[in-house]
């Protein structure tokens, strides 16, 4: 079976609701990036951060998969299917994706400020001052945030290297590092672009980019080229 590396980005996720900071010019919901999402931020005004978190993932929590998510986890079916993704939502995996790489963090996970291994599943959608882990220390978002690291890459690179085709969905691939992994997939393998906007690299002729949001594009993709006789 040929495996299928998918780099997803904000695009997918915004056809189910999903308010993205790119598209309000650095501002999500009014917030700036750097009061919300970056270590500074944290050590600044740990409540601002934390309930600005809280309301991400109570709106995360109304909303539904997309025709696009469930087209990639029916794609198990005739692929073996990695999705490395750059959204923190869950929302591949409730539409039935079953191996998700998330680069950025999972929106709802939460983890040690003391130790970065000890991660917990989330019961609701509040994460609180006071909730701690196991040694004692506050818990905070399971995100990573700008100028932090990108600990998931490095498997994500792996798997890229392993790849027979390689989709970018829902990303115009300005974002870093993750961007970077299509300079992994191994030399002559096909590369597939869905996305509305024309991404910021240089088409080469193992390309082929189709100008379409996600939802419709995910269907062209898989009638013309990765299943074109069913």
């Amino acid at each position: 079976m040929k495996k299928l590396v998918v780099l997803s980005g904000a695009g997918i996720s915004a056809e189910s609701g999903i308010s993205t900071f790119r598209d309000n010019n650095g501002l999500w919901d009014n917030f700036r990036i750097e009061d919300v999402a970056t270590p500074e931020a944290w050590i600044r005004n740990q409540e601002l951060v934390l309930d600005f978190y809280n309301q991400r993932r109570k709106q995360a929590a109304d909303v539904k998969p997309n025709a696009a998510h469930y087209a990639l986890a029916e794609l198990e079916k005739h692929f073996d299917v990695t999705i490395v993704t750059q959204n923190v939502d869950n929302l591949h995996e409730i539409a039935g994706s079953t191996k998700v790489i998330h680069l950025h963090g999972e929106l709802f996970k939460s983890r040690s400020t003391k130790d970065p291994k000890l991660v917990y599943d989330m019961a609701g959608w509040e994460l609180k001052t006071g909730d701690l882990c196991e040694l004692g220390s506050q818990l905070r978002p399971h995100i990573v945030w700008f100028g932090e690291e990108v600990p998931m890459m490095e498997v994500a690179v792996d798997v890229t290297e392993q790849a027979d085709l390689f989709l970018v969905i829902g990303t115009s691939l300005a974002v870093y590092p993750a961007a970077g992994l299509v300079h992994y997939v191994p030399v002559g393998k096909r590369i597939y672009i869905v996305d509305p906007a024309k991404p910021d690299i240089t088409l080469k002729s193992n390309m082929v980019f189709i100008q379409e949001k996600a939802t419709t594009g995910m269907q062209t993709l898989i009638k013309k080229y990765l299943l074109p006789e069913s």
